[in-house]
C-alpha cells in the first residue's frame, strides 16, 4: 500500500506540477550562470533563458515567456522596474522577483509597484531563494 501511494505521488507531481520555468535577467553574466547550475539542482525547476539586459527580457516575454523572471534593478538601458512592467504588459501570468546587490527601500519599491512580487538580495540564502520562487510560481497556477 505504502509503494502504491508513492506511485501515485511521484505521479501526481509529474503530470500535475510541471516544472517552473525560470528566466534570469542579469548583466553579471557570471552571477546569472552561477545562479542557473543552482536552481537546476532543484528537480522541478528549469532555466530557460539567461539575458544580459532588459530589451532582451521584454522580448523573451513577449515571444517565449517563463513562469518567473528574476530581474537585477539595475540593468544597461531601463531599470528594473520599467523591465518588471514590460514584461508583466507582454506576459501578465508571468511573475517576477526583484534582484539587487544591496537594495534600498526606493530600489525595492519602485520594482514593487511595477508589479514584483518580491525583492531578494543576491546573497540571499539559496533555500530561502527557491521557496519565494516556487511561491510566486504557485500564485500563477491558482
Amino acid at each position: 500500500m505504502r509503494q502504491c501511494r508513492r506511485a501515485i505521488q511521484i505521479l501526481f507531481t509529474v503530470i500535475v506540477m510541471p516544472d517552473i520555468r525560470i528566466a534570469i535577467v542579469d548583466d553579471h553574466l557570471q552571477f546569472g550562470e552561477a545562479l542557473s547550475v543552482l536552481l537546476e539542482l532543484e528537480s522541478d525547476v528549469q532555466v530557460v533563458a539567461l539575458l544580459e539586459n532588459g530589451e532582451a527580457a521584454c522580448e523573451h516575454a513577449a515571444a517565449e515567456g517563463a513562469d518567473v523572471y528574476l530581474v537585477d534593478h539595475r540593468l544597461p538601458g531601463m531599470n528594473g522596474a520599467e523591465v518588471t512592467a514590460k514584461i508583466l504588459d507582454s506576459d501578465p501570468m508571468a511573475c517576477v522577483i526583484a534582484l539587487s546587490a544591496a537594495a534600498t527601500d526606493l530600489d525595492t519599491q519602485s520594482m514593487l509597484q511595477a508589479g514584483a512580487l518580491d525583492c531578494f538580495l543576491k546573497d540571499q540564502d539559496l533555500g530561502v531563494m527557491i521557496s519565494k520562487i516556487k511561491a510566486a510560481a504557485a500564485t500563477t497556477e491558482a
